[in-house]
C-alpha cells in the first residue's frame, strides 16, 4: 500500500527541520530533548503545507513541528477523566450511549496540541487487545447505541483490522452507527484516496451498519484537493463526514480562520460538528489555549459568516464531567454552559454559570 510507503519516510528528527526552521546548535538538542519524551512524525505531503518563507507563524508548522513551549509541563495528561471511564483495556464508557476504543497509539501525524500525549506513539498500555471480549460487553449493555473506534488513528489499523472491528460490531442489533476517529483526512489523504479496498469496504458495511467518520481539520490550509478528493470518495460511497476542530492558540483563533474554514468544510460535504476548547494538556496547555470568554467570541462571529448549514455545530469542552457546551457571555463576567452530555446523568441537560477569572481557559470546578 503507498500509504504504507509514506509514512517509512516520516520526518521524525531534529535534524531534518534544522534548516526550515534556522536552528542553532542549542536550539536542535533542546529539540531532541522534547522528542524523547514527545516523538515528532510528520508526513512529507502534510509537511510539504508548511510557508517555507514565513514558517515561524505558519499555522501548520505549529500544528506538526515541536516548539520550546512543549517543555511546559504544567496540566495534566488525562484531562477528561479517560482512565476511570476504562472498563477494560481499550475501551471506556463515560457516557451511556456511547463507547469508545483506543484501537492504536499509532497515528499519521503526532499533532503538537494532541490531548493523548501520553498514549499517542509511546505506551500501548491503553490500547485495544481484545476485540471479542469488547464486543461481548457491547451486547451485554442495550443501552449502547453506538462505538467510536479512535485512537491514536482508527485509520491507521490495515485493513484487516478494520473489517474485523466492522464485522465484530455491524451485526450488532441494538447499535445504531459506527465511527471511526481519523485525522488521515488531512495528514495523510491517500490513506483513503489511493486505497480502494478501505473504501469499498466501508461502503459494503455501510448498507448493514450506518458508518460516520469522524475528523479534524483544524485550518482552511488543510483542506487540499487531496483531502478534498478523499472525502468525496467517502461521501460518494454513503459514508457521512463530520468535523471536530479544536480552537488553537496561533491557528485558528480568529473569526475570519474559524468562519472561513467552516464554510469550506460545509462546500466540499464535511458537516461541522465540534469545535472543542483545547484541553490543559500538559506540553499543550499554556501553547495553544485561548481564553474561553475570547473563544466564544471567535465562535459566534464565525458562524455570523455562515449559511444554515455551517451552523450545526456546538463549542464544547470534553471535561471530566462530561461534554459542557459554553452557551455565551453574561453582562456580570460570569458565562453560561450547559451539559451536552454528562457521565452523571443527573446532569444530563443542566445549565449553569461560572464567574470567570480574566483569561481563564478552563473549568476546574463546577458548581
Amino acid at each position: 500500500m503507498k500509504w504504507k510507503e509514506e509514512l517509512r519516510h516520516n520526518i521524525t528528527e531534529a535534524c531534518e527541520v534544522r534548516d526550515l526552521l534556522k536552528l542553532g546548535a542549542a536550539e536542535e538538542e533542546q529539540m531532541c530533548r522534547i522528542l524523547e519524551r514527545f516523538p515528532m512524525t510528520i508526513p512529507r505531503y502534510y509537511y510539504s503545507l508548511i510557508d517555507r518563507k514565513h514558517p515561524d507563524q505558519d499555522p501548520i508548522r505549529k500544528m506538526c513541528i515541536p516548539s520550546v513551549g512543549e517543555t511546559d509541563l504544567s496540566g495534566k495528561f488525562d484531562t477528561s477523566g479517560e482512565a476511570e471511564n476504562t472498563v477494560m483495556p481499550g475501551m471506556q464508557h463515560k457516557y451511556r450511549e456511547t463507547v469508545m476504543i483506543l484501537s492504536t497509539n499509532r497515528c499519521a501525524m503526532y499533532c503538537r496540541h494532541c490531548f493523548r500525549k501520553r498514549l499517542v506513539g509511546i505506551s500501548e498500555d491503553e490500547t485495544a487487545e481484545n476485540m471479542e471480549d469488547m464486543a461481548a460487553y457491547v451486547r451485554m449493555h442495550k443501552e449502547i447505541s453506538n462505538v467510536l473506534i479512535s485512537g491514536g488513528d482508527a485509520f491507521l489499523n490495515s485493513n484487516e483490522v478494520i473489517r474485523r472491528y466492522l464485522e465484530a460490531f455491524s451485526c450488532i442489533e441494538h447499535l445504531d452507527l459506527i465511527r471511526f476517529g481519523t485525522r488521515t483526512l488531512v495528514t495523510l489523504p491517500m490513506r483513503v484516496s489511493e486505497d480502494p479496498e478501505l473504501v469499498e469496504m466501508l461502503k459494503e458495511y455501510n448498507r448493514k451498519k450506518k458508518i460516520y467518520v469522524m475528523t479534524h481539520v483544524n485550518h482552511p490550509k488543510e483542506l487540499t484537493d487531496e483531502t478534498k478528493r478523499a472525502v468525496r470518495l467517502l461521501t460518494d460511497a454513503g459514508i457521512t463526514v463530520k468535523n471536530q476542530m479544536v480552537l488553537l492558540k496561533g491557528v485558528n483563533d480568529s473569526k475570519e480562520t474559524a468562519g472561513r474554514l467552516l464554510r469550506e468544510l460545509t462546500a466540499c460535504g464535511i458537516i461541522p460538528y465540534y469545535i472543542f476548547q483545547c484541553r490543559p494538556v500538559a506540553g499543550v496547555k499554556n501553547q495553544f489555549q485561548v481564553p474561553l470568554e475570547r473563544g466564544y467570541d471567535i465562535v459566534e462571529e464565525a458562524k455570523n459568516q455562515q449559511n444554515g448549514q455551517g451552523k450545526c455545530l456546538r463549542y464544547v469542552m470534553s471535561h471530566v464531567a462530561g461534554k459542557i457546551e459554553i452557551l455565551g457571555n453574561l453582562p456580570d463576567g460570569q458565562m453560561l454552559f450547559k451539559y451536552h452530555q454528562a457521565k452523571d446523568e443527573g446532569n444530563r441537560g443542566r445549565i449553569f454559570t461560572k464567574m470567570l477569572d480574566a483569561g481563564q481557559t478552563w473549568l476546574d470546578e463546577i458548581p
